[in-house]
């Protein structure tokens, strides 16, 4: 006897789902925070691999790294640290899309300057959203979605949200060389 072609491709149907892991799931992740891109993807590429969680942590704290556009900011993972030319003094403007694209820095303590980090030019600013982002020279930090570990620079010279974003030099001065990595 023949099985009627309808049933079999339901059973194969929830099968394969099963198997590419459909329907619901729970993640044991912590909540996003203004510092992490809630989106799988934006205008700029796809999230990184590993994503800044800054604001999860009590204190951040920077250093300098080296690379293609010379020494610059990095937090305590080598991740580059940007600045927007669009930001009027410490004050943050980048929100939405913007700040899926280019994460805040935030933090809940102190930020400690390391190795090559004038503590004198950190600082913070109370955002839109009423985290706590990091500044340097007065400029606020930003991360980019785009890299995906430490050293990378891809956001270096992009002008995504109408203005340039740039890695940032141990003297608080943007670094206005586009080549990036």
């Amino acid at each position: 006897m023949k099985l009627p072609i309808l049933p079999a491709l339901a059973i194969a149907a929830v099968g394969l789902a099963t198997a590419c892991g459909g329907g619901s799931s729970s993640s044991s992740s912590s909540p996003s925070t203004a510092s992490t891109p809630a989106s799988s993807g934006n205008a700029y590429g796809s999230q990184p691999a590993s994503t800044p969680s800054s604001g999860s942590s009590s204190t951040v704290s920077l250093k300098t790294g080296n690379g293609d556009p010379g020494k610059f900011l990095v937090d305590s993972s080598g991740r580059a640290l940007y600045l927007w030319a669009a930001d009027k003094g410490n004050t943050s403007t980048c929100s939405g899309a913007c700040a899926q694209a280019w994460p805040p820095l935030t933090t809940a303590g102190t930020p400690k300057a390391g190795s090559g980090v004038k503590a004198s030019l950190l600082g913070t600013t109370k955002r839109s959203d009423g985290t706590t982002e990091v500044t340097y020279g007065g400029h606020p930090l930003y991360y980019f979605a785009g890299d995906s570990g430490a050293g990378e620079t891809n956001g270096q010279g992009n002008d995504g949200f109408g203005a340039d974003w740039w890695v940032v030099a141990p003297s608080g001065k943007a670094i206005e060389n586009a080549s990036g990595s």
